[in-house]
């Protein structure tokens, strides 16, 4: 059984053929729709490829049970949703571009 501990280990996956074939059935099943979206009642849907330009990335096939703990799981559909980068990177506890909460209120008397 293959393992998925360090970033060397992940980067070799995701560039795999067999992690790509997955990924693109996935996007296909979710109809290239972020699914955490779906579920809020909004719509997020995967960028359209324009001729001689790079494709905007906006959508990411998450591992609902992470590959680094559940291996065995890295490559079936069922493990597998559409998430657009915001949803992603909320689910990893990863947020950018948002002010911090101040721990206190600094209101001067």
């Amino acid at each position: 059984m293959n393992e998925y501990k360090t970033k060397e280990q992940k980067k070799k996956f995701y560039r795999s053929s067999e992690w790509e074939a997955v990924r693109q059935q996935a996007l296909k099943r979710d109809n290239y729709e972020c699914q955490q979206c779906k579920r809020e009642g909004k719509v997020h849907v995967d960028s359209e490829k324009v001729d001689g330009e790079k494709k905007s990335i906006e959508l990411n096939v998450h591992h609902k049970y992470e590959i680094e703990f559940y291996p065995q799981l890295a490559l079936m559909l069922a493990n597998l949703e559409t998430l657009c980068l915001n949803c992603h990177n909320k689910t990893h506890g990863r947020v950018f571009n948002q002010a911090k909460k101040k721990k206190w209120n600094d209101e001067r008397w």
